[in-house]
């Protein structure tokens, strides 16, 4: 359960609280507490365990952002990277291809790590609702009954925002020149 874990941790944890606090500091820290409240979760399981664990690694995320953002002596806010974010996460890369013209050829190639970056900005500009369910999707890779059961809603009503959010993520990739193009 680790990889899925540290997915979602990287996904969701700001960029600059990244650079206080390690993926994988956090990706511990849920494990342990996993391990801590096993017992209580076999006795009375809730929900699935992915999701389970899923919230738990939430919580974590949303102590973080507490402890670096609010109490922070030094504003996280006006920290200046020492060095450029991390290569785009294989998942972006994926989504991309998916979105991409089926007709590009293996030629195209440098064109889709440019698209993997513009997807991952037209996600980031997406609205709350599309943008969670294609990040549960694409990158938390949980299934359409785990995004339902996680969103509270039917497994057809999550279908439909999922393809409604892909359909606005085109419109909002087809609106947006490649660079070069002009």
């Amino acid at each position: 359960h680790r990889e899925p874990v540290r997915r979602l941790v990287q996904m969701r944890l700001d960029q600059k609280i990244q650079r206080r606090v390690d993926v994988s500091d956090i990706v511990q820290d849920v494990l342990v507490e996993a391990n801590r409240r096993l017992q209580e979760y076999l006795a009375k399981p809730v929900m699935p365990f992915r999701l389970w664990i899923r919230q738990i690694a939430k919580d974590r995320i949303i102590d973080a952002h507490r402890r670096h953002r609010v109490s922070a002596k030094r504003s996280i806010d006006r920290e200046q990277p020492l060095v450029a974010p991390a290569g785009l996460d294989q998942s972006t890369i994926q989504l991309a291809a998916q979105l991409c013209d089926p007709e590009l050829t293996p030629a195209a190639a440098a064109t889709q790590q440019e698209m993997a970056r513009r997807v991952e900005a037209a996600i980031e500009e997406l609205g709350e609702q599309d943008h969670e369910i294609i990040v549960m999707r694409h990158y938390e890779q949980l299934s359409n009954q785990e995004v339902a059961q996680a969103l509270g809603l039917s497994e057809p009503a999550a279908s439909m925002r999922y393809l409604r959010a892909i359909r606005r993520l085109r419109t909002a990739l087809s609106d947006e020149p490649l660079e070069g193009d002009a």
